[in-house]
């Protein structure tokens, strides 16, 4: 790191590499925190992006790599941001890097380890949204940046219960020794003139809904679930599968969650009819002889070329009803959804082998509490408050730190990314001015000595 000012970027999806990526390239240095052991966010889980179809590792991955290799950013994963002090142009930051239990420097992400875990096979892979299994030991998806495994402290024998067997399999099978289960987290004092927060969103716990099934039906799946069957990288290999069986009637339900005051989330999520309408077109793509029925209570294609692609996969045989199901339910061995279609007026049942539901963006679980350590407000909808939804969409409520992507309220990823564009920009501002104040605030410094 050179002796200019620096920022922060707390959060290291789209969003936050994007802005990384701004004021690392403009030649200032960037400190980019991710909690998660590897950057990527929510779009390193998705297949395809819409309206293009284009690949979202694609897209993805060459950024992941930028920020892994720049000189001007300094990658902290796995680490969270628990203090901060100062104001802008002058912050004092206290992050804490937890233990991988595996050594950075000397792991070369081969994954003989992972290969060797007892666990290997038995725990829950949560990247892929819990359809598949991995070991104790883990990178989270193959592209992951770094590529260094990382011990999952609830998983592992070791870790939970003292003992692994006779012997350390995982650290027996590492041929650079780069396990090391003596590691304890470490905590790194940096000063920065501006942050930007980038900590990204949650998806709705359906079973809020109950009248859906889900976690009661196993082919009662959410958006996010559907994304890692399509994937190339997901579970099953890109095949839309369920219990080995493909289904053939698939339907959609819009606004799960979203647009519902009584589960707290009057908003709009905003992205969920275009992703239903990929979802269908991926459908259509892989299962060409499938019966798809998607139900809707409004279209809202607002984006460049969002109505074009959702006129498109209406002329791929996909069945728009406009209605809100009230229910999903079994009959012998297949799901019924019991719907209003508002536009015949009268009540419908339509039999399902797959039902798959848009669940609303929400605000992740920590906001209240990175708000209180950052000093932020919160806007009544749980997301981040900006300082003027006209004049000042991505300042915050506290001077010097700034807002991007979906921590600020639910976005596609085309206005994440925009958005995170312009947070880089005003905090170049800040860095700029707070640069030309440093041979000034040496010389008082000088003085006072």
């Amino acid at each position: 790191m050179t002796h200019k000012p620096a920022a922060l970027v707390i959060g290291a999806g789209i969003a936050g590499i994007q802005a990384a990526l701004d004021i690392a390239d403009a030649g200032f240095p960037v400190y980019l925190v991710e909690r998660e052991p590897s950057v990527g966010g929510r779009m390193a889980q998705l297949d395809k992006t819409f309206p293009t179809l284009d690949c979202s590792s694609c897209i993805l991955t060459p950024k992941m790599v930028s920020v892994g290799q720049h000189p001007n950013i300094e990658l902290m994963t796995y680490s969270e941001v628990v203090a901060v002090e100062g104001e802008a142009g002058a912050f004092h930051v206290t992050i804490k890097k937890k233990p991988r239990y595996v050594e950075e420097d000397l792991c070369r992400g081969c994954g003989l380890c992972a290969q060797e875990c007892r666990m290997h096979g038995r725990v829950v892979d949560t990247f892929n949204q819990g359809l598949g299994k991995r070991a104790a030991i883990y990178v989270p998806f193959p592209q992951a940046v770094p590529l260094i495994y990382t011990v999952d402290p609830t998983a592992c024998l070791y870790l939970t219960r003292g003992v692994c067997g006779k012997t350390f399999k995982c650290k027996d099978a590492c041929p650079t020794g780069a396990i090391n289960f003596e590691q304890k987290e470490r905590f790194v004092e940096v000063d920065v003139a501006a942050i930007i927060v980038a900590t990204g969103f949650d998806l709705m716990d359906p079973r809020t809904k109950p009248e859906f099934g889900y976690g009661v039906y196993p082919n009662v799946i959410t958006g996010l679930e559907f994304e890692r069957l399509s994937s190339a990288s997901g579970p099953t290999g890109g095949k839309i599968v369920l219990n080995g069986k493909e289904p053939q009637d698939v339907v959609f339900i819009h606004c799960v969650g979203s647009r519902d005051p009584h589960t707290g989330v009057p908003y709009c999520s905003r992205i969920c009819c275009m992703y239903t309408a990929k979802h269908a077109h991926l459908v259509r793509d892989k299962l060409p002889n499938a019966r798809i029925t998607v139900f809707y209570i409004d279209m809202r294609a607002f984006g460049k070329g969002y109505e074009e692609f959702y006129d498109r996969v209406k002329e791929e045989r996909v069945f728009y009803r406009r209605g809100e199901p009230s229910e999903v339910y079994r009959r012998g061995d297949r799901l019924v959804v019991r719907a209003e279609d508002s536009l015949l007026g009268r009540t419908v049942e339509v039999e399902a082998d797959l039902v798959v539901l848009a669940t609303a963006v929400v605000p992740r679980a920590d906001t209240l509490a990175v708000a209180e350590l950052l000093g932020l407000a919160c806007s009544p909808d749980g997301f981040f408050q900006e300082a003027h939804p006209k004049y000042r969409p991505v300042e915050s409520t506290r001077p010097g730190v700034f807002l991007a992507g979906c921590c600020q309220g639910p976005k596609d990823i085309p206005d994440a990314v925009a958005q995170a564009k312009a947070a880089a920009a005003s905090a170049l501002v800040v860095l700029k001015n707070t640069a030309q104040d440093l041979p000034q605030r040496h010389e008082d410094t000088k003085k006072k000595l």
